[in-house]
């Protein structure tokens, strides 16, 4: 019997991580500690949740269908802000909303690719785009990185075949957590116009870089929206991960053929959601800024504490975002090593293995933190833990 593509896929790693939970218990004087799954658990702030009720009592609009695309004023607030971010010129028509970042991903994947087609992904990936890849039909085409988690531009050249259609990076990056060089991005959008490929660029994590102004030129460059595809979430910057509200920049062509998918999937993007996003660019500009503080903060925790691990054996690969991404030194793959950490240290993290290519052994020696939702004592707590490991 053939396997239906979706057969074929691996299952979803957060689900998965989260089965291991079954039957284990946790004591109070050592609860879980849960760095699986990069997204923040606190609700919106509460004059955005005041609002967002405000407008489901006292707006008919809230509850009924919206244009595929976005509605016009999140649309054109959304152009205002990238311009804003990155010092250029983006037109409403250039934008499109989608009910999530993953959304976003599949869209433009189905509107660009057919099946055989190929698309580059760094490894470690996020395992999300490789699973559409595979349930698209689409080759998912490995680009191993090095030690410092960064892909080479030459490296992606060697790949390119007649079937390629596309580059994905993600910056900051998930799993990895490396901001990528302004530079390094300008290479990949150069090699893709060179052929004529689109470089997809997902920026979720864009509000807790590091780095002050603009993080790359590419909307800068003439006609960008012919080869630049921007994807972006607005699920970490106001904590609306349940009402699922992704974007994308790009040409006004292909997001005709992205709406296409849209009005088959889910005809438009949640009222509710578009309005939180509109109002949290409109409102929570400050308060924004002190999430990203506090992000950076405890990014700034991991470094202080990681020489307790390197004590150890261990060695952090990459550290940004919400994420710190190490390598073990224990005798044992990394999904072995996370099933046994529930258990034996209290801790649910993701292993290496689910970011890679099963025919690349690098995954069987990494794990994946996801710090955000920890304070500074919940990471001294985090460090306290797995610096007592011994197998």
């Amino acid at each position: 019997m053939t396997l239906t593509r979706t057969a074929a896929t691996f299952a979803p790693p957060v689900m998965e991580a989260r089965r291991w939970l079954e039957g284990v218990t946790f004591s109070e004087d050592r609860p879980l500690i849960n760095v699986s799954q990069a997204a923040p658990v606190d609700p919106p702030p509460l004059a955005l949740r005041q609002a967002m009720a405000d407008f489901a009592i006292n707006q008919d609009a809230a509850h009924l269908y919206g244009p595929v695309l976005g509605n016009p004023d999140l649309r054109t607030e959304l152009a205002r802000e990238i311009g804003d971010h990155y010092g250029a010129g983006v037109r409403p028509e250039q934008t499109a909303i989608t009910s999530g970042c993953n959304q976003a991903f599949a869209s433009v994947i189905s509107a660009i690719t057919d099946q055989g087609d190929e698309v580059i992904l760094p490894t470690p990936w996020y395992f999300n785009h490789k699973m559409w890849l595979d349930m698209a039909g689409v080759r998912a085409v490995d680009l191993p990185t090095g030690s410092d988690l960064l892909p080479d531009p030459e490296q992606a050249r060697a790949l390119i075949t007649e079937r390629t259609r596309a580059i994905a990076l993600v910056t900051p990056n998930n799993p990895g957590g490396v901001e990528y060089p302004a530079d390094l991005v300008r290479a990949f959008y150069d090699l893709a116009q060179q052929h004529g490929l689109r470089l997809l660029v997902d920026e979720t994590y864009r509000d807790f870089d590091s780095r002050s102004g603009p993080p790359h030129a590419l909307f800068q460059q003439p006609d960008w929206d012919r080869t630049l595809v921007h994807l972006y979430s607005f699920s970490k910057a106001y904590r609306l991960t349940g009402h699922r509200v992704g974007a994308i920049a790009t040409g006004a062509p292909l997001l005709a053929e992205v709406e296409k998918f849209l009005d088959t999937v889910a005809i438009c993007p949640g009222q509710m959601g578009q309005f939180a996003a509109l109002w949290g660019m409109q409102n929570l500009s400050q308060w924004l800024a002190g999430e990203r503080a506090e992000i950076l903060d405890r990014r700034a925790a991991i470094t202080q504490n990681m020489p307790r691990l390197t004590d150890k054996g261990w060695r952090l690969l990459g550290l940004g975002a919400y994420f710190a991404y190490l390598e073990h030194p224990f005798d044992m793959p990394s999904d072995e090593l996370a099933r046994r950490l529930v258990s034996q240290a209290g801790i649910l993290l993701l292993p290496g293995t689910m970011f890679m290519p099963d025919h690349d052994p690098a995954g069987k020696r990494q794990v994946r933190i996801a710090f955000a939702n920890l304070d500074r004592a919940g990471i001294g707590l985090l460090f306290d833990r797995l610096q007592a490991l011994s197998f």
